[in-house]
């Protein structure tokens, strides 16, 4: 292919295989005929060359399908595929990431469990069929392990919704795989490990979102109008920031149980320590819509100081313009953890943290779940409309308007064309996706997801200590406490864990 550039196209193949298309060219000079097969990237990249000149020549053949070369041509799909098929990616990120046939394909799924590889095969393809009226849309690859997916070449993009414990390396892998990443929150176990992982996608450059939704305009704009209110002086200067967080329950039944089949459990564990299966750690096979139990067991994550905390935190921040530091103080007035029964996160609990800036945020399972920015000329309360999502426990606080303020004129008010307007995406996962393409910045990039993930690590730390712990977040360690500096990454098993990474 040397001379591609003074060759002509005389006649393109196209082949629909189960996975991909594959463009055959088939090329000529004045005395020679070369044929030459590709995948979608590499025939993308070849045809860009010489793509003047067979146009000129001979112009594309009329058996070629419109579709090929147009807005939705295979070529211009972002190949996106799924790593965990859980809960939270049926009914969140594959749901909403379906809905963008123009700009995007799932693909691939991987996921330790065969069952749910299954399951979310037949959601795929059955929803693509519904919604494009082609009954062969895709035909979903399925992987038992997501090293398997990211050597695949034809994805360009993942998602990653597996448990807490499997965001960053898979993160971390993914980026050296060169894909861009979607990756549910938190974004890490530790302060260090969510470190690596922000470093290594900085360096790489792939996109990543962090699923923070409540930026994104839709469904919750009231969010966003917060925030800016907050930022443009509406309620003058800010001293204090109250987040309403649930606890979870005490509970689980701690019987070992026989590992359900084609389910690999050691791999499932990765870097945490191994323990017997049971059903109340780990998830109720095949009902994914229930809350698994892995969520209420500090192995695999720190409960909701992170599992609803990243969402609001980032909030906050993004209220605060402290999207890239964080807390400098913090302290625990009072947690409770359960005494009996195997789940062992907290449940009721108040955390205080402290900002450079001045700013105080009192986190509290009491409050209305939510963010309330308060300062020295009123206050703005945001929530999602309805409260949380149906499996998630309540905070004691209950539901609330999705938005309200000390004074209606608060919330009337507008943002002026000189004042500060804050990063618009229309949905979370669209904003990606077009970013992918257009190369442009995103709502949340992974610095950000890292220090909304961190202050979350920094309060849930302080809830193992009865004195007031100090952070450097520039250095990101604590000051003059050796026991505390412990909790900033955990002990890794071999071979899985970001320590390990390109070493087994």
């Amino acid at each position: 292919m040397a001379n591609f550039a003074v060759k002509l196209v005389s006649r393109l193949q196209i082949i629909q295989t189960n996975e991909k298309l594959t463009y055959k060219l088939i090329l000529t000079n004045m005395d020679t005929t070369e044929n030459a097969s590709y995948n979608r990237r590499d025939f993308v990249k070849t045809a860009a060359k010489g793509a003047a000149v067979a146009t000129v020549a001979f112009g594309f053949p009329t058996i070629v399908p419109s579709s090929v070369f147009g807005k939705t041509a295979p070529s211009n799909m972002i190949n996106v595929g799924q790593i965990g098929c859980g809960r939270i990616a049926t009914v969140h990120d594959l749901q909403t990431t379906l809905r963008y046939t123009d700009a995007a394909r799932i693909i691939a799924i991987a996921d330790f469990s065969g069952l749910r590889q299954d399951l979310g095969k037949k959601y795929v393809e059955s929803t693509y069929a519904r919604t494009t009226g082609k009954p062969n849309f895709v035909d979903v690859k399925l992987y038992d392990h997501y090293q398997e997916l990211l050597a695949n070449k034809d994805i360009d993009a993942v998602q990653i919704s597996t448990p807490d414990h499997w965001h960053a390396q898979v993160a971390i892998e993914a980026a050296q795989a060169g894909k861009h990443i979607y990756c549910q929150k938190p974004t890490s176990l530790t302060i260090e490990e969510g470190r690596t992982m922000s470093d290594m996608i900085r360096k790489t450059g792939v996109v990543f979102q962090l699923g923070s939704q409540q930026r994104s305009v839709e469904p919750w704009p009231q969010f966003k109008r917060a925030c800016e209110l907050v930022r443009n002086g509406r309620i003058g200067t800010l001293r204090t920031v109250r987040v309403g967080l649930p606890g979870d329950p005490a509970g689980g039944i701690a019987t070992e149980m026989p590992v359900p089949d084609r389910f690999n459990y050691d791999a499932w564990l990765g870097s945490t320590p191994y323990i017997y299966y049971t059903q109340d750690r780990v998830f109720d096979e095949p009902h994914i819509s229930s809350r698994p139990g892995w969520l209420r067991c500090e192995q695999f994550g720190a409960g909701m100081i992170t599992g609803w905390g990243v969402h609001h935190i980032d909030i906050a921040h993004w209220g605060m313009n402290t999207e890239y530091t964080g807390p400098i103080e913090a302290e625990c007035v009072h947690v409770e953890f359960p005494k009996k029964g195997f789940w062992n996160v907290h449940g009721t609990f108040e955390v205080n943290l402290k900002y450079a800036t001045g700013v105080e945020m009192v986190i509290n399972d009491t409050y209305d779940n939510g963010v309330r920015f308060e300062g020295d000329k009123g206050w703005i309360f945001c929530t999602r409309d309805g409260g949380v999502t149906a499996s998630d426990p309540k905070s004691k606080g209950g539901t609330a308007l999705a938005i309200k303020a000390s004074y209606p004129k608060i919330l009337e008010s507008v943002i002026g064309p000189n004042e500060v307007h804050l990063y618009n995406s229309p949905e979370q996962h669209r904003n990606w996706l077009d970013c992918i393409k257009n190369k442009k910045p995103n709502i949340s990039p992974v610095e950000v997801a890292h220090r909304s993930c961190s202050a979350c690590l920094v309060a849930h730390a302080s809830m193992k200590f009865k004195t007031k712990l100090h952070f450097d977040p520039v250095k990101e360690h604590f000051i003059g406490n050796a026991e505390a500096n412990k909790l900033l990454s955990r002990p890794q098993r071999y071979p899985y864990g970001t320590s390990y990474i390109g070493k087994v």
